[in-house]
């Protein structure tokens, strides 16, 4: 469940988000991102998500190398405790408009201000090259200010075989974990006043929590240490779906009610209008 720039279907959707202060970065938040694609467009397609950061380079894509299972491991450690869960009531050196790299199998372009992202399309491989609807831009410009969007190109070849998007960032709001999590899978502006479907695990992490808590989370022995840096330990979340519909937003939860362990404090976060 994410936006889309042309008619796509996206399932078993999970979403990470962990607090942590890195050696060499400081306090950082990590976002985790995956789900499965199933492109309808008949074209290229690409799926768009805001980043509560000011500013984010390709430096701060993190590859997950030879472990793609990485936020499936993150589920398989919270799954049995949610499951027992009550339900509750989503580089150059010169500054650049817009940054254009690959990764995994995406060509990722990362912008600032979202209205600059149709005349950077060129520099992505046709086999790619999405059509932006303006207004989807628009949107992003007017609800998203101070935030880094980044548009994911993928074609329809490439789709299904997608490594966990995993990437950190100095976050505009430390003491608050986002992950996105606005859904509209037409190329559409997402309507804000509807009620969306949900097929989420929704995951959070904090490098200060106690001893004990969450749940730990079994990583293979032979992962770069360089990826581990930037993992937890332990993990808190909640699966949301089985016939579940939320109104349209992001999942947010503040970092004291993590710490507490209190994960009935998620809320849906809607953006605000500039």
């Amino acid at each position: 469940m994410c936006i889309s720039t042309g008619e796509a279907a996206f399932s078993g959707t999970i979403v990470y988000c962990g607090r942590q202060h890195h050696d060499v970065h400081g306090l950082i938040h990590v976002l985790g991102y995956q789900n499965t694609a199933v492109n309808l467009a008949d074209g290229p397609n690409a799926m768009l998500l805001h980043l509560p950061t000011r500013q984010i380079t390709p430096r701060h894509f993190l590859s997950a190398g030879r472990t793609g299972d990485v936020l499936l491991r993150m589920v398989a450690a919270v799954e049995p405790i949610a499951a027992a869960a009550d339900d509750i009531a989503w580089m150059s050196a010169e500054p650049q408009p817009v940054q254009v790299f690959d990764h995994d199998v995406y060509t990722v372009l990362l912008a600032e201000d979202p209205t600059e992202v149709p005349a950077a399309l060129r520099q992505v491989p046709p086999h790619r090259r999405p059509h932006l609807d303006p207004d989807l831009l628009r949107f992003y410009a007017d609800h998203f200010p101070d935030h880094t969007i980044a548009v994911c190109c993928f074609d329809n070849a490439d789709a299904q075989s997608a490594k966990p998007l995993l990437l950190w960032y100095q976050p505009l709001d430390p003491d608050r974990l986002t992950v996105p999590a606005l859904d509209s899978h037409t190329g559409k502006a997402p309507d804000l006043d509807a009620a969306v479907p949900l097929d989420h695990w929704v995951l959070f992490s904090t490098d200060q929590a106690p001893a004990g808590w969450g749940t730990p989370v079994h990583y293979p022995g032979d992962m770069r240490h360089r990826l581990r840096a930037f993992l937890p330990g332990a993990v808190v979340g909640r699966r949301y779906g089985e016939g579940q519909a939320l109104p349209n937003g992001d999942f947010t939860i503040s970092h004291s009610d993590l710490l507490a362990g209190d994960l009935d404090h998620i809320e849906r976060l809607q953006p605000i209008h500039r």
